[in-house]
């Protein structure tokens, strides 16, 4: 007997008839929709159901089936319909999982391309989704290949997912700009990060209940022996985590920068070393098709970090957050642990409400938070790029990125302002940005089987002597390296005479690309 849907009262989850049938089977969608009066009718009427016999028209042949109406369709701009389990909901409904609704995806690339107000919200639950089509692909290929692949259990399943959701719950108020790009403070990713947010928290508790925090815990942290592919699939260089934000950031900014969705078929789990891979071999040759769908994952990433990631309004916008954030942390009115609690929103109020008990400082942290609201971003001064700069970017690092000690960069800034005052007759501010080396490179870690290898599968990267697009993507990051100086002076005189005193305090050798 198939379990279907009988009539029951009514109740805060209350569902039409084809919204419970979809719920509880969600491959017969289109049916429900298309037959919506017929399902009421065959079901008793009523607008809420429960499990109770069904019209055996819904079902078709290969229909996944829960058995019970245990799952919730949340409707995504990018993925379309996205399944969650009612435990699912539960770590959604927690206070540390919707604070992701006040975390932008992009920071402050909304300044720049308006329609970038996505969240880490929806984000993480669309990676949940594309786990879940990775973990279908693989569970295609051990089907056809039992002995080679490994097919996941549905206790694997749940765990994967669960990780897949909580993945950037530790992330903090536009925080690539405030870790990776300034190295103000340590990553989000780091264990005692994971370990303060699934501890002693509303979302550990429902982790624990659920019997899944010491794995997922696991599979974020990178602490204890798992099989690796649970890792792998939230992060590795091609993962759910970057599937889904390559396509959500397309969709939000309007940028035509788009992969195959077909990519996600051609990934398997090893059933001996239980590892994720992409076969690239078939009867002996290269799938040059498989290389080249991997490779426009890289590129479209590659894409977005140059012409949004690091945009140079996104770039002024971050600058005077950091130095907002700075500021704060320098006087002690703000530690890691406060920015955890907040919001992207909250965090820009709570900078503008400080008393950091230093009036020129606190004076300067109100000019800034006015900026940034009003969107009246530090105009560009001085932009040394890499490829003019390659001989003194060691030096340059070395003096202005260095984590934990931001002093020299604070000198130079406080000689800057007091040379302009001399020579101007006004107060100006001066913001030297210099971001990490690495520009959010990553190496091409996937894991792949190329013909000529056996059945050992190597990272991506290890194959790009014979992969020249590779090789292009590799040299091609270090390249969207630049220094720059920023100034709230709006003349543009004022901005090329203090250009050339800038230029002149930074080390011998340092080529300005920009000309004003």
């Amino acid at each position: 007997m198939v379990p279907a849907f009988r009539r029951a009262g009514t109740g805060p989850r209350a569902l039409r008839p084809a919204a419970a049938a979809a719920v509880g089977y969600p491959a017969l969608r289109r049916v429900c929709a298309r037959r919506e009066p017929r399902v009421a009718s065959l079901c008793g009427g009523g607008s809420v159901l429960q499990p109770g016999p069904i019209p055996a028209f819904l079902f078709r042949r290969g229909a996944r089936c829960y058995g019970r109406a245990d799952v919730s369709i949340l409707r995504d701009p990018v993925h379309g319909d996205i399944e969650l389990s009612r435990d699912e909901l539960r770590l959604v409904d927690t206070a540390e999982f919707q604070r992701l609704r006040g975390i932008k995806q992009l920071g402050s690339a909304h300044l720049v391309y308006p329609g970038a107000v996505h969240t880490r919200f929806e984000h993480s639950i669309g990676t949940l989704h594309l786990c879940e089509l990775l973990l279908g692909a693989c569970d295609r290929h051990a089907a056809r290949d039992p002995a080679g692949c490994h097919r996941t259990t549905a206790a694997e399943r749940r765990l994967l997912r669960a990780a897949a959701l909580l993945h950037d719950v530790t992330h903090i108020p536009f925080g690539h700009n405030i870790e990776d790009q300034t190295g103000l403070l340590p990553r989000h990713d780091r264990p005692e990060r994971f370990a303060a947010v699934l501890g002693d928290t509303e979302l550990g508790a429902e982790l624990a209940r659920q019997g899944l925090r010491d794995d997922v815990l696991a599979i974020l942290t990178g602490a204890g022996a798992v099989p690796p592919f649970w890792r792998q699939l939230v992060s590795d260089t091609i993962d759910a985590d970057t599937l889904d934000y390559l396509r959500r950031d397309a969709h939000y900014t309007g940028l035509e920068l788009r992969y195959d969705r077909r990519v996600l078929d051609y990934f398997r789990i090893d059933r001996s070393s239980q590892r994720l891979f992409v076969d690239c071999e078939k009867n002996g040759m290269l799938r040059e098709d498989i290389v080249s769908e991997l490779l426009r994952v890289l590129e479209c990433r590659y894409h977005f970090s140059e012409r949004v990631y690091y945009h140079h309004a996104k770039i002024a916008a971050g600058a005077l957050l950091s130095r907002m954030v700075e500021l704060a942390l320098r006087c002690g009115r703000l530690d890691a642990a406060g920015l955890q609690r907040l919001t992207d929103e909250s965090l820009v109020w709570h900078l503008g409400a400080l008393d950091l008990g230093d009036a020129e400082a606190e004076a300067r942290l109100r000019r800034f938070v006015a900026r940034y609201q009003r969107r009246a971003l530090p105009k560009r001064v001085l932009v040394l790029p890499w490829y003019q700069n390659q001989a003194v970017q060691d030096e340059l690092l070395a003096t202005y990125f260095t984590p934990g000690r931001p002093e020299p960069r604070f000198a130079w800034e406080a000689a800057m302002e007091r040379e302009a005052q001399r020579a101007f007759g006004q107060a100006l501010d001066v913001i030297l940005y210099c971001p990490a080396r690495a520009m959010q490179l990553k190496e091409a870690r996937t894991l792949v089987r190329f013909p000529g290898h056996g059945e050992r599968t190597l990272p991506l990267d290890g194959f790009a002597e014979q992969i020249p697009r590779l090789l292009d993507l590799a040299s091609s990051y270090p390249r969207l390296w630049k220094l720059y100086v920023f100034t709230s002076a709006e003349d543009r005189a004022v901005r090329r005479a203090l250009q050339q005193m800038c230029l002149q305090a930074l080390p011998q050798g340092c080529r300005n690309a920009l000309v004003l």
